[in-house]
């Protein structure tokens, strides 16, 4: 090889170090950017080069009601679903937002997102996930998680996660430490915030009135209404304070029932009076300190209402005592709609019906979100219910994004 062609073959492997040092450094300075480039968990790469795509840039409404006169039908309805990621997807494990996020967002376009463990990796992972997601999303989206300490804990009982354990409310109800309360809340709020979360279905507001309860137990602050009204109080200003929506459950108080409502129907023997003596205590005092949500449970009282259905179908519970008894003007949202409690007793588009007919403003995890929409829809177009009455639910959750700053 004379020595001219050692030149150009000398020049030409400095050209292909330096490119492969600029590919390096790209993607070894920062995951996000690669991260960014997984369609989703199925494992269908795209280009390396390419970072989310989000959607025009939101501009702050003056009001809830100027951003709703701007809405179709379709978009009004898909503001009352909280969903997963998978039911959103229709992908089985969902730990990455990519081009399929996106695209299910378009179509459509709910209100809010809760993650569970199984789409959780690590703090980084998790931060890409939840702001690419929003990138996509038209209207922010209310973006939750249950994390209540002790047991129900997705983000804490992550070895990943590096968020230092919290007892079980138990433990701090027993102590009657109302510090311990506040603290809990502020250390929840701030972690989850952090993170892009700005709902934790927390804290538990039940009291633990039958000790064979095994969906409450040990996730209860206790038995003693005035004890659990103070820690709830406190959690809820913690998590209030970080600016993190505290969601208040299960009303009117799932303590009392036996049966778990997430395999079938439960029951509880309380009467009104007693309720309101006892379970109503805790959820008035974290409404008096700024909960935003109120989570209804599935639980039924025939002994308390007129018609026995569980408590996220009936107007008795909805409407009468937590809107006029409780005065609570904030989002009622109901238990998860992929439960035994519905699922193994009624047809998911007539529940859904039922729901916000009796006063729900968000249905929390429909089995399917097209057939939520579609049952809502027609129930709209039928004159079942009246397009009122979803405005009526979708500006208190415009409001309460407003007033986040989501925007």
């Amino acid at each position: 090889m004379n020595k001219q062609k050692r030149i150009q073959v000398f020049l030409f492997l400095l050209l292909v170090i330096a490119v492969g040092c600029t590919v390096f450094a790209r993607y070894a300075g920062s995951k996000e950017p690669y991260e960014a480039s997984i369609a989703e968990e199925s494992g269908a790469a795209v280009s390396a080069l390419e970072t989310p795509t989000p959607v025009e840039k939101r501009v702050k409404p003056e009001s809830a009601n100027e951003l709703l006169s701007q809405m179709t039908l379709d978009e009004k309805i898909y503001q009352m679903l909280f969903v997963t990621p998978e039911s959103l997807t229709d992908i089985g494990q969902v730990i990455r937002a990519g081009d399929k996020t996106k695209a299910s967002l378009e179509a459509y376009p709910v209100g809010g997102i809760i993650y569970f463990s199984s789409n959780i990796e690590d703090r980084e992972q998790v931060i890409s996930m939840i702001r690419n997601t929003q990138s996509y999303s038209k209207i922010p989206l209310f973006i939750g998680v249950d994390e209540e300490g002790g047991r129900v804990a997705r983000i804490g009982n992550h070895a990943n996660m590096g968020m230092p354990p919290i007892e079980a409310m138990q433990n701090v109800g027993k102590a009657k430490d109302e510090k311990r309360a506040y603290e809990v809340g502020h250390l929840l709020g701030s972690s989850l915030h952090d993170l892009g979360f700005n709902v934790d279905f927390a804290p538990v507001a039940d009291l633990l009135i039958n000790p064979n309860n095994t969906e409450i137990g040990d996730r209860s602050f206790g038995n003693d209404p005035k004890t659990v009204s103070t820690m709830v109080e406190n959690v809820v200003k913690g998590l209030e304070e970080k600016k993190v929506s505290a969601v208040l459950k299960h009303f009117p108080g799932h303590g009392s029932t036996q049966t778990d409502s997430h395999t079938g129907k439960s029951e509880s023997a309380r009467s009104l009076d007693e309720l309101k003596e006892n379970e109503f205590l805790p959820f008035r005092a974290g409404i008096e300190a700024g909960a935003d949500f109120v989570l209804i449970s599935h639980m039924t009282l025939p002994n308390a209402t007129e018609k026995a259905l569980p408590a996220s179908l009936s107007k008795e519970v909805m409407t009468d005592m937590l809107r006029g008894e409780l005065e609570f003007d904030g989002i009622i949202i109901t238990d998860s709609f992929s439960m035994g409690a519905i699922t193994q007793e009624y047809a998911l588009s007539d529940a859904i019906i039922m729901s916000i007919d009796a006063g729900a403003d968000i249905i929390l995890m429909p089995p399917s979100v097209k057939e939520a929409h579609d049952a809502i829809a027609t129930a709209v177009k039928e004159g079942k219910i009246s397009e009122s009455r979803i405005d009526e639910s979708v500006r208190r959750i415009l409001d309460l994004k407003i007033k986040k700053g989501l925007f």
